[in-house]
C-alpha cells in the first residue's frame, strides 16, 4: 500500500441469538457478514477533510486545525475524530474519501456501526498508530464515538462483531468477555423488508421496561438479578407485574436462554443445521410475541422463506421493521425468491472477515 493512499473495510452483522441482550450485561452471539462498507482515501497536502457517501447523496468537508462541531444528531465522521483528539491521537492531514457500501442502511445490519469501525480503522492508518491492528481496541472505540458519545441506549454488539468478524460469543459483564466460535454455518438469505425502524426509540422503551421490573422484583426476591435462573418463584413474581413490563421481563429472560443453548450448539462436537434452525425460530418466536419487534410484513417473509426450506428465521436487530434472514443451506436462491415476492430486497449472504485493509487498485 503506498503511503498516501489507504483503503479499509468492516463488515455489516445479524445477531444470531441474543437481541436487546448486550445493554443488559446479558451474552449474545453474532456473525459478521459479506456485505461491507469500504473506505478509500487519498492524502492531501492540508488538513481539510473531503468526503463523498453517494450512498445516502451526500458529501462532507471539515477541516483538522478547526473544532468539530456536531452538525446532526448523530454525527460519527466527526465523532470518531473528537474520540481519537482525546485519546491523544492526532490525524497528520487530511484526505479525499469514498464512502460506500453494500450494507442495508437503517436495517438491523449495523450499517453505522461498520462506517464507524471502517472510519477508526481508516484513521489509525492514517496516524500510524499501533491500535489500528487492535480489532478489540477499536470496538471499544467504536462504541464511545456511536454509543457513548450521543448517549444512546445501545450496546456493544455491534462494533465487537465488525471489528473481529466471523462468529463470536460476547458477555457483556463487568469484566467484557469476547470468544471467538467456530464457523460452520452454511448460506443465509438476508431480507430487507423496506420497513424502516426506529432503533434507539425501541432500545430505550425495552430497556426502561425491563429495569423497572427488575427493580420491582429485586424487592421480592433478595440478589435476584437478569443472570437468575427462572424457578417457580421468580415466574410468580414476574406475574404480578403490568402487561408491557410482565411480557419485556419474560422475553429478556427466554432470551437469556435461547442465546445460552446456542453457544453450546456451537461448541458441540457436531454441529446440528436443523436444531441451529429450530432455535433460530424460537427466538423469532419470542422476538414477536414478548419483545413485539416483529410486523406482519416480516411475519409473511419469514413464513415465505420457511415453505420452501429455510431450516429458520427470525428479525435481525432491534426490530420493528429492518431485516430478516433464513438460514438455507442449498436452498438460498429459493429462499431468496420466496421472500422476494413479499416485497424485500434480498441478499444472499455468508459468515465474513472483520475489519481489514483493502489491497489498492494499481494502474
Amino acid at each position: 500500500m503506498r503511503n498516501d493512499e489507504i483503503s479499509v473495510s468492516a463488515p455489516g452483522r445479524i445477531c444470531l441469538f441474543g437481541e436487546h441482550q448486550d445493554y443488559f450485561g446479558l451474552p449474545i452471539i453474532a456473525a459478521a457478514i459479506n456485505l461491507r462498507i469500504f473506505i478509500k482515501g487519498k492524502k492531501r497536502r492540508d488538513k481539510i477533510f473531503q468526503l463523498s457517501l453517494p450512498d445516502i447523496g451526500e458529501e462532507e468537508e471539515f477541516n483538522l486545525d478547526k473544532k468539530l462541531v456536531y452538525g446532526q444528531e448523530r454525527d460519527y465522521l466527526k465523532s470518531t475524530i473528537n474520540i481519537l483528539k482525546r485519546k491523544g491521537i492526532l490525524i497528520p492531514s487530511g484526505w479525499d474519501c469514498l464512502i460506500q457500501g453494500s450494507i442495508p442502511i437503517n436495517s438491523g445490519t449495523a450499517s453505522s456501526s461498520a462506517l464507524v469501525v471502517a472510519w477508526l480503522k481508516f484513521l489509525l492508518e492514517a496516524a500510524k498508530d499501533e491500535s489500528a491492528k487492535n480489532q478489540e481496541t477499536i470496538a471499544e472505540l467504536g462504541f464511545q464515538a456511536e454509543v457513548a458519545e450521543f448517549h444512546e441506549p445501545g450496546g456493544k454488539m455491534d462494533h465487537y462483531a465488525s471489528s473481529l468478524g466471523g462468529i463470536i460469543s460476547v458477555h457483556f459483564d463487568k469484566t467484557l468477555k469476547v470468544k471467538k466460535l467456530k464457523n460452520p454455518l452454511k448460506e443465509f438469505v438476508l431480507a430487507d423488508s423496506l420497513q424502516k425502524k426506529d432503533t434507539t426509540g425501541m432500545l430505550g422503551y425495552i430497556k426502561n421496561h425491563v429495569l423497572q421490573g427488575l427493580t420491582i422484583i429485586q424487592k421480592k426476591i433478595e440478589g435476584f438479578s437478569l443472570k437468575t435462573p427462572l424457578g417457580q418463584k421468580e415466574l410468580e413474581e414476574i406475574e404480578k407485574l403490568s402487561p408491557d413490563v410482565k411480557r419485556l421481563l419474560k422475553g429478556t429472560l427466554f432470551t437469556r436462554d435461547i442465546t445460552s443453548e446456542g453457544k453450546v450448539l456451537f461448541e458441540s462436537e457436531e454441529f446440528d443445521h436443523k436444531q441451529f434452525g429450530k432455535l433460530l425460530s424460537r427466538q423469532q418466536q419470542v422476538l414477536r410475541d414478548y419483545l413485539h419487534t416483529s410486523t406482519p410484513k416480516i411475519e409473511k417473509m419469514i413464513e415465505a422463506a420457511l415453505k420452501v426450506g429455510a431450516l429458520g428465521a427470525k428479525i435481525n436487530g432491534s426490530g420493528a421493521g429492518g431485516c430478516i434472514f433464513a438460514y438455507a443451506p442449498g436452498r438460498a436462491e429459493e429462499t431468496a425468491e420466496a421472500i422476494k415476492k413479499i416485497g424485500a430486497k434480498v441478499f444472499i449472504i455468508q459468515v465474513d472477515e472483520g475489519v481489514r485493509l483493502e489491497e489498492m487498485e494499481t494502474g
